[in-house]
């Protein structure tokens, strides 16, 4: 079966849209807000899990249950479950933001200019003192979604040391923990499987269709003719 992906040159990107250009930036003006709205309603739900997570392992430290290590590996490996599924759901949204970022850059020349690409920044500062103090207070070329993924980043590294800190002392003569190996085991997997399934599909689609029948049965019409 043949592909139905195929790049698509300069001169072909614009015959794609050319004469509807304002439709298609509203279009994409729209859902890269949209993916933003998404963004941070993500990063809300992935910190309620971690937050309870991370919440569960101070208390199970704190406290003197007897199977206290058992609870406390399972908590930092939903964790670190949790944290790397971040991650790559950061990484993930960053790419659909930019996709749709690129098309307005794209698409906005004809219709508005190149608004989106003229950047103003403020004057540079004179003295020593406007350069502290702008330092301080002043804005600067950061990336919000790039430290928000840093953090996330941050957090994965995090429960990988508290994981690493419940596990029991190393010991050659001890007998294996099968327990520990399944948890943690099927913690990595659950991580690889991000990266490796998780992708989005970039090939073709065939789609196929149905159309279902809709009609009313005759008054006159009895069920069983109608069958």
């Amino acid at each position: 079966m043949d592909s139905t992906t195929d790049e698509l040159t300069p001169e072909e990107y614009e015959k794609a849209f050319a004469g509807k250009e304002l439709q298609a930036l509203e279009q994409a003006l729209d859902i890269r807000k949209f993916e933003i709205e998404l963004y941070w309603k993500r990063a809300t739900y992935f910190w309620t899990f971690i937050g309870a997570s991370l919440a569960g392992f101070i208390a199970i430290q704190a406290s003197d249950f007897a199977n206290k290590q058992d609870l406390s590996i399972i908590l930092a490996s939903l964790g670190l479950v949790f944290s790397f599924a971040w991650f790559c759901a950061n990484r993930g949204s960053k790419f659909w933001q930019e996709n749709w970022e690129k098309h307005v850059d794209q698409l906005e020349d004809k219709v508005t200019g190149p608004l989106y690409k003229i950047i103003l920044a403020r004057n540079k500062p004179a003295s020593i003192r406007e350069k502290c103090v702008d330092v301080v207070t002043g804005p600067g070329r950061i990336s919000v979604s790039k430290v928000n993924q840093l953090i996330s980043l941050y957090v994965c590294l995090l429960w990988v040391v508290l994981l690493g800190y419940s596990l029991p002392e190393f010991d050659i003569d001890k007998s294996v923990n099968w327990f520990y190996v399944l948890i943690i085991g099927l913690s990595i997997c659950t991580c690889l499987s991000f990266l490796w399934l998780g992708k989005s599909y970039g090939g073709g689609y065939f789609h196929t269709a149905q159309r279902r029948k809709s009609r009313v049965r005759p008054a006159n019409q009895s069920r069983k003719a109608d069958a």
